[in-house]
């Protein structure tokens, strides 16, 4: 598929992605995206998350990708359910650990437990190996639940501006051929699976 036929909803961590994040360049450079923007970022309540991204989603005319970051990532997977076959796709970056609480991720713990069961749509999760806020091996047991590719980033640290990966062009490079290999509505779900596996 080509980005002007897919809605692409960003969704940041509770941060928000100031500009100088690889999302909101993003943002700034794919003329169908925009941000899933949340009423309390300080105080973050999933349930009002989702509400918000499902609602943003309801707007959206064409297929959804959605490319969520860290807080982000647990957002789009509780809003699945509810948001159908609207969702063509899921680009996830850093997913946090939900069980760890702590400094500045000490809203985690109202987040719950991931959902864990197959998405049904094509996606890919990225991590690090040394993201601060969730293990290597408990992102990639995420991704096998989800049945979603994944992609080892090296040492990485959180895949932010922070750890120098505001531009991020290898990031971009990825989504973009993760983009190119979604499949066209309407086909099967074995050949949606088939061409998530090019990447």
């Amino acid at each position: 598929m080509k980005a002007n036929e897919v809605d692409i909803l960003i969704i940041p961590d509770f941060t928000n992605a100031d500009e100088d994040h690889w999302q909101s360049r993003w943002e700034a450079k794919l003329s169908t995206a925009r941000r899933v923007e949340q009423k309390d970022r300080v105080k973050p309540v999933l349930k009002e998350w989702v509400a918000e991204l499902v609602e943003t989603g309801r707007s959206c005319r064409k297929p959804i990708l959605l490319v969520a970051h860290a807080l982000g990532v647990p957002v789009a997977v509780h809003a699945v359910p509810q948001m159908g076959d609207k969702i063509c796709g899921g680009f996830f970056v850093s997913p946090p650990d939900l069980t760890k609480a702590g400094g500045r991720r000490q809203n985690l713990p109202a987040f719950g437990s991931y959902p864990v069961q197959p998405l049904p749509f094509p996606s890919l999760v990225i991590a690090s190996r040394n993201d601060p806020f969730c293990s290597f091996t408990m992102a990639e047991n995420l991704a096998k639940a989800w049945h979603s590719l994944f992609l080892d980033a090296g040492e990485s640290g959180h895949i932010n501006e922070q750890s120098g990966h505001g531009p991020w062009p290898e990031g971009l490079m990825v989504f973009s051929q993760f983009l190119a290999n979604l499949p066209e509505a309407g086909v099967t779900k074995a050949a949606a699976e088939q061409a998530g596996k090019k990447i």
